[in-house]
């Protein structure tokens, strides 16, 4: 919780280039040159492209194979199983995919395991669920890019695998009859950060070409875009493309799960915003597989009946509710054994566990502790002599590498750069936690342990004008890999004494260069203590639309003030 660095990139020769040839503001290129778009086409691609900027699924590396495959099996009325993920991701991609072919006159049964008693992952007894349901291909969306052995397993029962992930594999791929994942070497994808529903799209898309092609595309984007916001992949490429036009279509959606879901969360008829997806829409999908309940989400979506997936849709706002207590209950007692015993001054890496923690909730938690503390967590959920592990990591520190390097210590594990799973026995935790703080200690520096806080452009008040916000709109959607860009604004007057709002949020009135603006500090109701009514700070913000009453407004979010 240390004091955070301002780091400001000075409008340079590249930005000014390229305010010139696209006709747009130098600080909005400047934004488009800290995101490494530097050049003009790429940033006419980014500002302005359309679906037609696609690519073409074939370019992946298997899709043939997994095509012709998949046809043979609608063809001959082959048994088809999908096997998925218990998280936004996995659910989604499972609905799409068995809505697509089942579209194609297929005969397909799907299964995910439960998240409490099973785990993640394709385990190589689910052969059993394969033979039991006598299906003659299986395909896998959002897992199986480390599941050698199931795949063995069904090679020798004379079943074909077909294997749709975006993790990273292991040391060995399994020999399926085709991987599509755009991260295996061998990939040749032009895109390799698409989610778990981007891959699956990809298939969707290879399936339907031709004429079919571009009404599925549409039909799909909403599920495509829902997914890839809720698995927190860069919204660049095709994922900004899925995710852009995705929200585009929630303005018209007729699938009557989504419908309810969105009629739950306060949505319908609104624009529908990557945060409206990120935290209102996703939490309540996730809800139901985090709390073992992925049955009702898959339910919710594949029902015609609009009663009863209004009903499944509160159910699942309920379980969101319960969600939001567990986590704050964990948080509490994690932020007490963090304070009480001073961890975040002793250690760079916060490990923490308990017999009493919920598994399906302490992900949601590391992350909030990895934004307070900013340093890499992992939170551990003990139960029958095991650990069931979930960590969140900052942008210097790679989790999944530490774990690579510490694979020795798990009975399973997997994920990304900034979010892992693990399970291991509970007697690994002591020797774990301490070849943890070795390994940080030489690759973990101070410096790297700094809050940092990126400013894209220093700007006065007078600059934010209706061309200015247009402009800036062109930028969105916001996200990885592309986040709201910062602005640095000095000498602001505070016009009145800050309110605190709700015991944990400041607003404050500031007016500068002749211009006023209101402005939300979340989760920071403290600086309504430190702030008095006439004082001239400079802070550094993110802008916020809203709507009232039929007007659009723009105020301030606060990031920082000196």
């Amino acid at each position: 919780m240390n004091e955070s660095s301002w780091i400001l990139t000075p409008i340079n020769d590249d930005a000014r280039n390229l305010s010139i040839e696209l006709g747009i503001p130098v600080e909005m290129a400047q934004i488009l040159c800290n995101r490494n778009i530097c050049d003009t086409e790429s940033a006419h691609k980014f500002l302005y492209g359309t679906l037609n900027d696609l690519y073409d699924p074939f370019l992946m590396k298997g899709m043939v194979e997994a095509v012709e495959r998949i046809l043979r099996a609608v063809s001959k009325k082959e048994k088809i199983l999908i096997f998925g993920d218990y998280d936004v991701d996995g659910i989604l991609s499972v609905v799409m995919l068995t809505k697509a072919l089942n579209s194609l006159g297929a005969e397909v049964d799907y299964f995910i395991p439960d998240r409490l008693n099973q785990g993640y992952g394709i385990k190589e007894k689910y052969i059993d669920i394969v033979l039991e349901k006598k299906a003659g291909l299986v395909i896998s969306v959002d897992c199986g890019v480390k599941a050698g052995a199931f795949v063995e397993k069904a090679k020798q029962a004379g079943v074909d695998v077909i294997i749709t992930d975006h993790h990273q594999p292991g040391d060995v791929l399994p020999e399926a009859l085709a991987i599509l994942n755009p991260v295996v070497s061998h990939s040749n994808y032009p895109d390799k950060n698409l989610a778990g529903v981007g891959v699956a799209f990809k298939l969707i898309q290879a399936l339907f070409q031709g004429e079919k092609q571009t009404s599925v595309v549409h039909h799909y984007l909403k599920p495509v875009s829902i997914g890839t916001i809720a698995d927190v992949v860069e919204l660049r490429g095709e994922n900004r493309l899925f995710v852009k036009y995705g929200l585009k279509g929630m303005g018209n959606v007729f699938n009557p799960g989504l419908m309810s879901l969105l009629k739950v969360c306060g949505l319908n008829g609104k624009h529908v915003s990557v945060g409206d997806v990120g935290f209102r829409i996703g939490p309540r999908i996730n809800a139901a597989g985090r709390l073992g309940e992925t049955d009702l989400a898959l339910k919710l979506f594949f029902s015609d009946l609009s009663e009863e997936t209004y009903d499944i849709a509160c159910q699942m706002d309920k379980l969101n509710s319960k969600r939001q207590k567990i986590e704050e209950k964990i948080f509490n007692q994690a932020m007490d054994l963090i304070k009480n015993n001073k961890l975040d001054e002793k250690y760079k890496f916060l490990i923490l566990g308990c017999e009493e923690w919920h598994r399906g909730v302490i992900g949601i938690v590391a992350s909030k502790l990895k934004d307070i503390f900013y340093r890499p967590v992992i939170l551990f959920a003990y139960q029958d002599g095991r650990a069931f592990g979930s960590g969140r990591s900052i942008r210097e520190f790679s989790l999944i590498d530490c774990l690579n390097e510490n694979r020795h210590f798990f009975l399973n594990y997997g994920g990304h750069k900034q979010a892992i799973g693990c399970e291991m026995s509970s007697q690994n935790i002591r020797p774990f936690k301490k070849a943890i703080n070795a390994f940080v200690q030489e690759r973990l520096s101070e410096e790297a342990l700094q809050r940092k806080i990126f400013i894209d452009a220093k700007i006065n008040f007078s600059d934010i004008n209706s061309l200015f916000l247009e402009n800036l709109l062109n930028l969105a959607p916001f996200g990885m890999g592309n986040p709201k860009p910062i602005f640095l604004t000095e000498n602001a007057e505070v016009l009145a004494t800050p309110q605190k709002i709700k015991g944990k949020h400041c607003k404050l009135f500031l007016r500068q260069s002749n211009k006023i603006f209101d402005a939300l500090a979340w989760r920071k109701g403290e600086w309504a203590d430190k702030i008095n009514k006439g004082d001239r700070i400079d802070l550094v913000y993110s802008l916020q639309f809203s709507e009232y009453l039929g007007e659009e407004r723009v105020h301030l979010s606060l990031e920082d003030f000196r």
